[in-house]
């Protein structure tokens, strides 16, 4: 009988090993066999649930939840008149919540119930910094920023006890909210939504969106890099940084360009979502790739609206296509590459005779 990555996996969710211990197996194991020819297969592990189980405790937990929010009055969080007892609320139902998650987590290693426990948390965490905020000052954009802050440290302080790897999202959206509500305080104005990712925008938020954008992609490439081969949570922890680092920076710069809406502009925009479809192949990550399929059917329909479908159609075949060749193609673009700063460090890929 041979062990596979699927079972590797399964013994450390069971937490009958440990991640260091399964990286440890997996890179001894590859020594071994020869890495680069035991490559086929490939994919990027995304993992929401394990089973029907899972759905049904997050059913509970979601019931449970909302239980809690009416019979204590979250509803305040939305009426504008947080207070210490909102606070003192919200503390204790992060305690349950955090007691639930060192059970659901740490114990049973449950994927959707740690996903769900880890939103309630935020949640709650929100309500414990709207209501400090509203204790502390009435100018709102002062409250937003309390309001977020809060949030993003207690998720922080969450993810470091369980490590559960969606808290990254939340914490990065947090992080989001805060720089933008400071810059509220500061006295910025914000006319329209759409100038947080128009370069062009009367307003700096375009450039902070970017900005973050950029941090979150250096954190998420740290995290990769130090699980190439993506069987710990580290990778996990990557991906979900790479879901809000990929569209803050493709949606900034590639809308930009197109409201320029000049031929150069269209043939730079044109140039700069191929070079972040060949980045996304390159680190092994189809969040960027994803992230600028929208602009494509946009700029098809305004370059060629008269063959609008056709284009479409085309562009549903060229994703098919490099979704099931992506290892393939994968492997050729980095063999055909020179040999640079962290290559050795991203996850592998295919060698010449998988492609053959």
């Amino acid at each position: 009988m041979n062990l596979n990555r699927d079972d590797i996996r399964a013994a450390v969710a069971t937490g009958t090993i440990t991640e260091a211990q399964a990286a440890s197996i997996l890179a001894l194991a590859e020594a071994r066999a020869g890495l680069r020819d035991r490559m086929s297969g490939l994919d990027e592990p995304f993992e929401l649930f394990k089973g029907f189980n899972e759905i049904f405790i997050v059913v509970g937990l979601t019931i449970l939840y909302g239980g809690w929010a009416g019979f204590t009055g979250l509803s305040v969080l939305f009426s504008g008149q947080p207070s210490s007892s909102s606070a003192l609320l919200a503390l204790v139902g992060m305690g349950v919540l955090a007691l639930l998650a060192r059970y659901f987590t740490l114990t049973r290693r449950m994927v959707a119930p740690s996903i769900a426990l880890t939103i309630m948390f935020g949640l709650s965490a929100t309500q414990l910094g709207a209501s400090i905020g509203a204790m502390v000052s009435t100018m709102t954009p002062i409250v937003w920023s309390l309001t977020s802050a809060i949030a993003g440290l207690c998720l922080l302080l969450y993810w470091v006890v369980f490590r559960v790897p969606f808290a990254m999202l939340l914490i990065a959206i947090s992080v989001f909210a805060t720089t933008f509500a400071l810059t509220l305080v500061s006295g910025a104005s914000l006319l329209e939504a759409r100038e947080m990712f128009l370069l062009t925008g009367t307003g700096f938020y375009s450039l902070i969106t970017i900005g973050l954008g950029v941090v979150g992609l250096i954190v998420a490439l740290a995290f990769d890099f130090s699980d190439p081969h993506r069987v710990t949570r580290r990778a996990q922890n990557g991906f979900w940084l790479h879901i809000i680092a990929a569209p803050a920076i493709v949606n900034t710069i590639a809308l930009t360009l197109f409201q320029e809406g000049t031929v150069s502009a269209q043939l730079i925009l044109v140039a700069f979502l191929t070079a972040m479809a060949l980045f996304a192949i390159i680190i092994d990550r189809r969040s960027f790739l994803v992230a600028g399929i929208g602009y494509v059917v946009a700029l098809a329909f305004t370059v060629v609206e008269d063959n609008f479908f056709l284009v479409i159609l085309l562009l549903g075949a060229v994703l098919v296509l490099l979704g099931a060749q992506w290892e393939r193609m994968r492997g050729a673009i980095l063999r055909a590459l020179p040999d640079f700063p962290g290559k050795t460090r991203l996850p592998p890929y295919a060698s010449s005779k998988d492609t053959t």
